[in-house]
């Protein structure tokens, strides 16, 4: 009996004993605490490798897209070949950095670390959808989506999770040149006081031979002895000049340009025929001569007639598929001597805005009637432009032309 006894309480002790709990409960936490560090490891590494991922599938799809606005620009499938070739060159690098040495190893530095990207491993597809950019140009829309398979650590697949897969997308967009058509008519004021000297002083003369003493007591604005003044004639065939290079530099091939132009004083002048390119408006505009009166309205008349003609719209059509934009450029530095000729100019500018005639005016050192005829007929106000210097007159005739011409190219991540 005693023994039997003895046996049982031994047994009831046993069970109550606690001593070896902790022990047993580390036991059982260990691979859990082990893989909680794995994950926290985890984690900052696939932070890391999107990040690289990111950048890699970014610089790809710019360089794609970049590509095909070049001068000779890649087949489609030849684009993605480079935005793979990116991806794949990123993937390299960022296995060296992950290393903090060579890529010697080529993809055994990938394996030497599992955060790496394989750069043979690469998994990416990339899509290119082409667009139109206005009359000619083109879009280009490149999407890089750039997979990698991460394998976890062994600490982390304690969890039974041995990789996980992540994802970065990039888009980037392109556009060429977009070239639309227009034709061009300049009204440009000729009158006596054209020849005046503006206070621009013209460093390749010493001398003005065209200045004679008795123009001077009649005309003090021409008075020029030493040094020398630029006219204001001059000055105008310069800035003409700098408008056609805009048009020129915009269509070099005369694809899409016609201009002509129209001068005149106390009458119009011969009218230039609209034609391709600026050589024909740059031969008359380089001959006209600064005397007599001024009259506009008949000039502006007759340029908006030859500008709107239905020929120009064929013309366009038959070389460059297109419709014109409209445009005329009126300047004159003076009144006209009567006010009715403000009435006729002013009814043409009125039927030009009516009709989507794009009117550029140009006021150079004009008296105030004269600044007032040309806004109230520019298309808007920041159609026109006020010149008091041979300066300002170039960078007026410039603008214009920059406007006129203005074919975009863009690039955006």
């Amino acid at each position: 009996m005693g023994r039997r006894y003895t046996v049982g309480r031994s047994l009831v002790a046993m069970l109550k004993d606690r001593g070896g709990n902790f022990g047993i409960m580390a036991a059982l936490a260990t691979p859990l605490i082990l893989a909680a560090g794995g994950v926290a490891i985890d984690l900052a590494g696939m932070v890391t490798t999107k990040t690289q991922m990111q950048d890699a599938a970014d610089a790809a799809a710019l360089a794609a897209a970049s590509s095909l606005v070049t001068k000779t620009p890649p087949t489609t499938e030849k684009a993605k070949e480079i935005a793979l070739a990116f991806l794949k060159g990123q993937a390299s690098a960022t296995s060296v950095d992950n290393l903090g040495g060579d890529a010697g190893a080529g993809t055994a530095s990938a394996k030497s670390d599992p955060n790496a990207i394989d750069p043979v491993s690469v998994k990416a597809t990339v899509d290119i959808v082409e667009g139109k950019n206005g009359p000619t140009g083109k879009t280009f829309k490149v999407t890089v989506l750039n997979r990698q398979t991460i394998q976890f650590n062994a600490m982390t697949r304690l969890l039974g999770q041995k990789s996980i897969d992540i994802e970065t997308l990039a888009t980037a967009e392109s556009a060429t040149e977009s070239k639309n058509a227009l034709s061009m008519y300049l009204v440009l004021d000729r009158s006596g006081s054209m020849a005046w000297k503006t206070n621009t002083q013209d460093a390749k003369k010493t001398s003005c031979p065209n200045y004679t003493e008795a123009n001077w007591s009649k005309y003090p604005n021409l008075k020029a002895t030493s040094p020398c003044y630029v006219t204001k004639i001059d000055a105008l065939k310069t800035a003409v000049s700098d408008l056609l290079k805009q048009l020129n530099t915009a269509d070099p091939n005369t694809v899409y340009v016609r201009t002509a132009a129209i001068s005149y004083n106390s009458a119009q002048d011969t009218a230039g025929t609209l034609d391709w390119g600026t050589k024909g408006t740059s031969t008359y505009v380089n001959a006209l001569a600064a005397t007599g009166g001024t009259a506009s309205g008949n000039a502006f008349k007759t340029a908006y007639g030859r500008v709107t003609a239905a020929t120009e719209d064929t013309a366009h059509k038959d070389k460059n598929g297109q419709v014109p934009t409209k445009y005329i450029v009126f300047m004159t530095d003076g009144d006209n001597n009567n006010t009715s000729d403000d009435t006729t100019t002013l009814s043409w500018c009125d039927t030009a805005r009516k009709n989507n005639v794009q009117v550029y005016t140009v006021a150079f050192m004009a008296p105030d009637r004269g600044k007032s005829l040309l806004k109230a007929c520019a298309t808007t106000d920041a159609n026109y432009f006020q010149a008091e210097e041979a300066a300002d007159l170039i960078a007026a005739f410039k603008a214009i032309g920059e406007r006129a011409s203005a074919m975009a190219t863009r690039l955006t991540k």
